[in-house]
Formats: structure tokens, sequence, C-alpha cells
């Protein structure tokens, strides 16, 4: 299996450990009860490296209801101090070595390139044999008929997306409002669908449930998005790319953001944004542009980059690249998103904003937004089958105001307040939002906030 099995290998003995002391001294026990005891024994033995016998040793109980209630103060100690634990989720737990995904393959070189044949001659589709000559190419009537024809376990078909790609021409709906979560503030943004898929491994990213594509989509008609937009717009919207893909992590090849920068300097009452993770702004540096052009990065400590968001740019090279795009005249952003809880996570945090000021004059940002570690329950799976080395799932997550798993009120509270308050002694005139966060949360912070 190689290296990073064995890495992965002791993440799947603990949960091995976890099984056998429950079978093991509390066989009276129903499925469901059993179930639940495992994943809590196996997330507090994973998060603080202590065996399931010691952890279940030291309840020293075989009550069912005192043992959960002992693991749930354990794994949850704010929630529980507060009394904010009432339907923890708490799935069935299984670990698949094969379906892990190998992050030693960091090179992006795709083995097989579809393109539909209404595609053929396009552009984009040229763009892509050259820049990989070694690539299988085939012709296909249409994405939809390929993929009728070639569904596989979804799991591994992600893990293995950046083999393939798909060059087509697209007819679906390239616009629409951010899908912001239920019973949050929205930030009035809008989005447009370009690509689909990201070459980078973020562990948190919830395109790893939600996509159902084995690859990476590349659309080479461009020009419908130009064509729909003027229906679309709105007088002084936000509007950019990054919702279903990285703006800028091939851009030396699809070329994307030069016609877009060129169909903007029409529409200056009009924001557009590049989300990244890359530092591949060549193409923005050569592109004459009206100042209405927004590139923005998410950024993280160094430390939460190197364990949750792989084969991307470090936070130095990002924050280079935002300089050197604000010293081309264009406005940056940046967003605090996730932020994650740990140990010492204000004085990290603290570290990034420093940094981003130290470089960035306040008057070239555009826009900062700040939000916590969030997603749907079954990603959680998702997570842990993909990456059962991962740290950023010990956190105190359970189900919010939107049914999504986050931290207690009390965590994210902590955690707007010092970030809030940290930006604001770099400076007052930034916008500042939060992103998918409810009333009350914009109401303790609304002196810090404001939408763009």
């Amino acid at each position: 299996m190689g290296e990073w099995f064995e890495i992965y290998r002791k993440e799947f003995e603990v949960l091995k450990k976890a099984h056998s002391i429950v079978e093991t001294s509390l066989s009276r026990l129903g499925l469901n009860k059993k179930q639940e005891l495992i994943r809590l024994l196996y997330e507090i033995s994973k998060r603080e490296r202590k065996t399931p016998e010691s952890i279940l040793k030291n309840i020293g109980s075989l009550d069912f209801h005192k043992i959960k209630d002992a693991l749930l103060k354990r794994r949850f100690p704010c929630a529980y101090l507060h009394n904010k634990i009432s339907e923890p989720y708490l799935p069935n737990i299984k670990l698949s070595p094969n379906l892990a995904i190998d992050l030693k393959k960091q090179k992006f070189y795709p083995k097989k390139i579809f393109i539909e044949k209404r595609a053929r001659h396009s552009h984009l589709a040229n763009k892509f044999k050259t820049s990989f000559p070694k690539a299988k190419i085939s012709e296909i009537e249409s994405l939809k008929c390929h993929l009728s024809r070639n569904r596989k376990q979804k799991i591994r078909e992600y893990n293995n997306r950046r083999d393939t790609l798909f060059i087509t021409k697209e007819n679906y709906d390239f616009l629409k409002g951010c899908p912001c979560t239920k019973k949050s503030i929205g930030c009035g943004y809008h989005i447009f669908n370009l690509s689909f898929g990201c070459i980078y491994e973020c562990t948190y990213c919830y395109l790893q449930e939600y996509a159902n594509i084995p690859g990476l989509i590349f659309p080479s008609n461009i020009d419908k998005f130009f064509c729909a937009f003027d229906s679309y717009k709105k007088p002084r919207m936000r509007i950019g790319t990054g919702e279903f893909s990285d703006s800028l992590m091939l851009d030396q090849i699809t070329e994307y953001s030069l016609p877009l920068v060129d169909f903007f300097r029409k529409h200056k009452a009009i924001y557009f944004e590049f989300k990244t993770k890359s530092k591949n702004i060549d193409n923005l540096l050569k592109a004459r542009h009206s100042g209405n052009i927004v590139v923005a990065w998410s950024v993280n400590p160094q430390r939460i980059i190197d364990e949750n968001e792989f084969f991307s740019t470090s936070l130095d090279e990002r924050i280079a690249s935002a300089k050197r795009c604000a010293e081309a005249g264009y406005k940056v952003a940046f967003h605090f998103d996730p932020v994650v809880h740990f140990n010492g996570w204000s004085k990290e945090y603290g570290k990034v904003i420093n940094l981003i000021f130290d470089r960035i004059k306040p008057d070239d940002i555009a826009w900062i937004s700040v939000g916590t570690f969030r997603f749907k329950p079954e990603v959680k799976k998702v997570i842990e089958t993909r990456f059962p080395q991962n740290k950023i799932l010990d956190g105190e997550l359970l189900p919010g105001f939107d049914n999504k798993l986050r931290y207690p009120y009390k965590i994210r509270h902590d955690i707007y307040k010092g970030t809030l308050e940290m930006l604001s002694k770099r400076s007052k005139n930034i916008p500042i939002y939060l992103c998918m966060e409810d009333v009350s949360m914009w109401r303790d912070f609304k002196k810090y906030l404001r939408l763009p």
C-alpha cells in the first residue's frame, strides 16, 4: 500500500480497539447504543492519543447512560458545560484503507482528457492537449452520455478525479445567487459557475460529498456567460468564481481570467472576484483592468494549510501574490474561512492578520470575510474515510442552527470576538462580514461588521 498507508493504519487500529472493547465489555447493548459508544471512544482516543480501554476503564461503570454521559462530557467539554448538547451526531463509523486518499500524488498531470464533439475545435481543447501531450485524448458525444455508462464507487472516483478532465460546451445556468445557509444572514453575493472540481485536496471541502462527476470539468464556451450576464446583472452587485472550483488553479492553461477581466471593463459598477488558493496570477498581471476586479485568497495559519489544504500554496505565497496584484492596481480580499478552532488558535490567526497588514495596505483590501468551520453532517463520514489521519474533526462539532455541524455558540462567539478585534486594530475602514452565520452573531458584533 505504500508508506502513506502506515500513517493511516494507526487510525484503523484505534477504531478496531474501540469496537473490541465495546463488544467485549458491553455485549448486552443493542446495535445503535454500541455504535454511539464506539464512535465516542474512537473520537476521544484519536484526539487524546489514549487507548479506548483506558478511557472506558476510568469511567468505572457499565451503565449505558452513565458511560455515554461521561464520554459526551469528555468529547464536548465546552458544549457540555453550557448545556448545549441535545442531539449529537453519532453515526456508525467504518474506515476503509483502500478509500483513503494518497497524498503523495502531488503533481497534477491528467491521464485522460475527454472532449465533447461540439468542443473538439475549441481553443481550450487545443490548450489542454498541448499542455498534457502524454494524456489519452478521447472524443465523447456528451458528458451526460459518458457519465451514464461510467458510474463507479463515488469516493474512489473523487480520489482519482485529478486523473480525468472533461472539456465541454455547457448549457447550464452559469449564474445564480450564493446558496446561503438557512437562517443565516446573506452577503448578497452572486456566483458565476465556471469550471467544476478542484486540483487541491482540502479535508474540509464540501465538494467531496457533493460532487458526482469522476473528473474536472472545463467549459469551452465562456462566451455564453457574457451573453447571459446582460439580462442577469444588478447595480453594484458582487459576483465571482470559486464556488465549485479554484478560480485560478489552471489559469495558465484555461486563460479564463483574460476574457473575464476584459469583459468587466465594460461593467465598472460591478465587482468581479477571483477566489483562489494559488499563486497563478501571471495572466492577471498582464491584463488591462478597470479597478473593479478583486483577487481574493482563502487564508489560514500555515499549520492548518499543512494539515488540511494539500497541494495548495503556502500562506506566504498567497500573501506575496496578493501584494503583487495590489501593486498592479487590483483590489484584493481575504477570506478567513473556515476558521479552525484549536489550542492556540488566537495567536496563530493573529500572526496571519499581522502578516497580511504588514504587507498589504488597507486601502488595497476590498473586503474580508470570516466564517467558522461547518459542514453538512454527511460530509463527516467522507472526511473520515478519505483522511483518517485528520485533526480537523477533533473539534467540538455539533448540529447547529441550520443543522450543519458547527462549533458550539460559545466557541464561535470567542472566535469572532478575537478575530474581529484583531482585524479592527489594524484597520477600521475595511468592509468585514460573517459568512453563513445567524442573526444573533451579527447582532453581537455589529460594530465591527459592514457588508461590501
